[in-house]
């Protein structure tokens, strides 16, 4: 999938050491690493509030269906962490939803920090929960 991210230096490319091992599992994570990356070519383009809010209303959406695929696979492979796991996924959403909200309410703005903010958000999710259950999953 070609985003719009690759006409500017993406804030946060796809790094092999983002992988769980699992085929489905790396797919939805590049693919929300691409709606970030699309949300800052947007940001840096000066597009409107009304782009930024849909593409974050997309990263939300992606979101919610990647933890809920994610979720379903932890709870079928028996993973001891799935509670805590789906917990942070939780947690996650929540700050994604507040800060949708803030934009929307015109609060905030989208932001380098913003950005950083959500890739730090994404990356260590990946870096430290997901790839504890893909180190149980593939022992």
């Amino acid at each position: 999938m070609k985003t719009m991210a690759t006409e500017v230096k993406q804030v946060f490319p796809w790094q092999a050491r983002y992988s769980v091992g699992i085929p489905e599992i790396d797919e939805q994570h590049k693919r929300l690493i691409g709606v970030i990356n699309d949300l800052q070519a947007a940001m840096l383009r000066g597009e409107g509030k009304a782009v930024l809010s849909r593409i974050l209303d997309d990263l939300i959406r992606y979101t919610e269906t990647h933890f809920a695929a994610e979720e379903k696979l932890l709870r079928a492979r028996r993973y001891s962490e799935a509670a805590a796991h789906e917990q942070q996924h939780q947690n996650l959403k929540k700050q994604v939803y507040e800060l949708r909200d803030q934009l929307r309410a015109g609060k905030m703005t989208v932001t380098i920090e913003v950005m950083h903010f959500l890739k730090n958000w994404l990356a260590n999710h990946i870096l430290g929960a997901d790839l504890r259950y893909a180190a149980e999953l593939k022992g």
